[in-house]
């Protein structure tokens, strides 16, 4: 399930807000008892549980549910029901039901973890390490485990089996979640969360756990136990998700369209203008796609009283592509900082262990975002990028604005483009399109192709370059509580409706990581 689905967004969303405002407690046994039918729903017909052990451990469940509902606090309660409503949720986007138990046995396993650290005197180290590895090998072991093993074979001519393991949806996510608490309760920046609801509603809340934005438990921590509800929150709750709604259903997919055109007439048969349209194309709609997802995800986060952290400040307006980075996905580049690059040392070593460390980074970066050798290119190369303007480059961009943000509008599409292309071969095809005067194969182009795909797509050109800007969000401050925004944006609404309505809809392109 996706927030861009009619399923979510006239399902899901008003039974689970519904449950979760109705806090008093001559409610609560009547949402229990609702949430139990959904979720025996799921777990039996969705998921094929029919074995007895399975069934009585359901039954046990939903039993503990309506005592823990009945026995808490309102805010607790809200909390049980964020937790049992974001792993309805997940099951429902999860392709095989083992992952729920791993999600589940995750999240218990560090929620123990961290009681260990924080009581104890001589074994706080020894504990934070068992954590650490027992959530990366998880990773590790779905993400790059078949990529390891390819590449030992193709090395060493081994013969080790390969197999096809499907990656569980938001484990990346989740995993840092996970690793970045447990390490602030080492450090002494957090306090261990002594309830189990809490902590579960604060790894499993819907809203981030599959794409982000990636939220630290200090960030969190308050609102966990108090948090307001006012109609306030939840007209700026309902308008930041419709904004986000709009940038991924009526821009991200749209523009996209043009980029999954190019990859059906095939790299090898398209003219120079017409690569050049595709990667601007694919720069705004993973720009849209992935900002709108985040928006989405605040707006959420509002209704139910949580201020979650931006994840965006229109990075294609950056100067630089170490600026660059520090306004796109601020979520992900703070928790590399926070966990790999400080701890690591950081700058204090002097110039070589900056240099040594920001090359972890990056080569982390690159890793994270895919088990794929351009991955790991894609990251190197911003490393030599970001590098070459700390040392010699980014004082005079900086400077001189012009020549920045042409600069950046040349070397952001072409550094997507090595993110985009799985295929060395064929990106290499791509690159050869993009600059003609490089040696080319014999191939039929239609050299006046870009004419009838600019006729198609020009005005979701004009979108993202308009909406990439901060022209629209400065109007929408100053007329947010006008009555024309409100209209704006139930249009924006519909129009999503009516695309989501005519199957004009994509999963999140970040789902994949």
């Amino acid at each position: 399930m996706v927030f861009s689905s009619l399923e979510f967004i006239f399902i899901f969303l008003p039974v689970f807000m519904i449950a979760y405002a109705l806090s008093k407690k001559e409610y609560r046994n009547f949402v229990l008892l609702a949430g139990g039918i959904i979720a025996g729903y799921v777990v039996f017909h969705e998921l094929g549980y029919t074995k007895l052990w399975q069934i009585a451990l359901f039954v046990l469940t939903v039993l503990f549910y309506f005592w823990k509902a009945n026995s808490s606090s309102r805010i607790e309660y809200q909390n049980l029901i964020i937790f049992t409503g974001s792993v309805i949720f997940y099951s429902l986007g999860v392709k095989k039901p083992i992952y729920i138990l791993l999600f589940l046995l995750t999240n218990l396993l560090n929620y123990i973890v961290a009681q260990f650290i924080e009581n104890s005197r001589h074994a706080k180290k020894p504990w934070l390490l068992f954590g650490v590895i027992f959530n990366f090998w998880w990773l590790i072991f779905f993400k790059y485990w078949s990529f390891g093993t390819e590449n030992i074979n193709a090395l060493f001519h081994t013969s080790l089996t390969v197999k096809d393991i499907i990656l569980p949806i938001g484990i990346s996510f989740y995993t840092f979640q996970n690793v970045s608490y447990i390490a602030d309760v080492y450090k002494g920046k957090a306090k261990a969360e002594k309830n189990f609801i809490n902590y579960g509603a604060y790894i499993s809340m819907f809203p981030q756990l599959i794409a982000g934005p990636i939220v630290t438990y200090d960030h969190v921590a308050k609102e966990l136990r108090n948090r307001r509800h006012t109609m306030k929150n939840v007209e700026d709750g309902l308008k930041t998700f419709t904004i986000g709604l709009g940038y991924k259903v009526l821009i991200a997919n749209q523009i996209g369209g043009l980029w999954s055109d190019i990859s059906m007439i095939g790299y090898e048969s398209i003219s120079s203008r017409l690569a050049w349209m595709g990667i601007f194309a694919y720069s705004f709609q993973l720009y849209f796609d992935f900002c709108g997802y985040s928006l989405m995800a605040i707006g959420l986060g509002k209704l139910m009283g949580f201020n979650l952290p931006r994840n965006f400040d229109h990075p294609y307006l950056s100067l630089t592509m170490t600026e660059f980075w520090r306004r796109w996905h601020m979520t992900l580049g703070t928790w590399f900082k926070d966990y790999i690059y400080i701890p690591l040392g950081g700058n204090r070593k002097g110039k070589a262990a900056l240099i040594r460390n920001t090359f972890a980074v990056w080569l982390f970066t690159g890793l994270w975002h895919g088990a794929s050798w351009n991955f790991v290119l894609w990251g190197l190369v911003l490393y030599a990028i970001i590098m070459s303007e700390k040392y010699w480059t980014g004082k005079v961009l900086n400077k001189i604005k012009p020549l920045g943000h042409a600069y950046m509008i040349l070397i952001i599409p072409l550094t997507w483009l090595i993110f985009a292309i799985t295929d060395f071969h064929e990106l290499g095809i791509y690159f050869r399109r993009l600059l003609p005067f490089l040696p080319q194969k014999t191939y039929a182009i239609l050299d006046k192709d870009y004419v009838k795909y600019w006729g198609i797509y020009w005005k979701y050109f004009l979108a993202g370059i308009i909406f990439s800007t901060k022209l629209p969000q400065k109007l929408y401050k100053k007329m947010k509580r006008s009555p024309f925004t409100a209209i704006v944006l139930l249009a924006v609404f519909w129009a999503s409706v009516y695309c989501m309505y005519k199957g004009l809809d994509d999963p999140f392109m970040y789902f994949r990581f």
